[in-house]
């Protein structure tokens, strides 16, 4: 099947929202787009979202192994989120749906204080360009639009670039981590880590594995004013095998 097959199947999926981008700029000049479809699909259930979900994998799962939480997978790319979007309705989770949208519109979408819990898994580290890291200050501001208090956030990560930089960016902000381990599968089982973290994996986790890498985890409580928080201002090694231009051994120095 081709994208635009894909594409014509999806708007017919009901657990798929694929709201037209400009009328999150337009509607009340730029204000709050609340999805109230999806929202009734969640109900009094608890409600967590995956950011850059790809093909959805992981979303499923989530929602499969707990059926008292609503799960939305959250990606622009709607070719990959049909693997997930599809098996959902084939297998009969219910508690699962998909937005297709830019993680930068994604404050829009949801009222104040609606959602308990945010994934976000194997991202891409954009080690060029700290406002497009899915766990920079940049986008911890939109996620507190919608947040409730004490939400938790995830990261699972290959990327040691990312990791680094987000350890660094709860330090700069006086923010502790819940949990932390710099290779997931090297260690013995943890009572402070999700059971998810070893029983569910990710096509890019499966791959990052086969390649030898370590797997990262970093949880915490998503900041309350996060309108004041800072970027870091350190240095950090780059990936050596992601490809932007740059050695084995450079470095990059983050600003806010």
């Amino acid at each position: 099947m081709n994208k635009l097959e894909k594409f014509a199947a999806m708007k017919t999926y009901e657990n798929v929202f694929e709201p037209k981008i400009e009328r999150t700029f337009y509607q009340e000049g730029g204000g709050k787009h609340v999805l109230e479809d999806l929202m009734a699909r969640v109900g009094e259930r608890r409600l967590c979202l995956e950011l850059g979900c790809g093909r959805g994998e992981y979303t499923v799962a989530l929602a499969r192994e707990d059926k008292t939480t609503f799960y939305v997978g959250v990606d622009i790319k709607g070719a990959r989120m049909y693997t997930g979007a599809t098996e959902a309705i084939e297998t009969g989770v219910e508690n699962c749906a998909f937005l297709r949208t830019r993680i930068e519109l994604i404050d829009v979408f949801f009222p104040e204080e609606s959602v308990d819990e945010v994934w976000i898994t194997f991202p891409d580290p954009q080690m060029s360009n700290a406002r497009k890291r899915l766990t920079s200050t940049y986008f911890m501001k939109r996620y507190a639009r919608f947040l409730k208090k004490g939400a938790r956030v995830h990261l699972k990560t290959d990327s040691n670039f990312l990791f680094t930089y987000t350890c660094e960016m709860l330090k700069a902000n006086g923010i502790e981590a819940l949990a932390k381990t710099s290779d997931l599968y090297g260690e013995e089982e943890r009572e402070d880590l999700p059971r998810s973290l070893r029983t569910i994996q990710t096509a890019y986790e499966k791959q990052w594995l086969s390649r030898g890498l370590t797997i990262k985890y970093l949880s915490f409580v998503a900041p309350v004013g996060a309108d004041a928080l800072e970027e870091p201002n350190v240095e950090i090694e780059l990936d050596a095998y992601r490809s932007y231009g740059k050695t084995q051994n450079s470095t990059l120095k983050k600003h806010a």
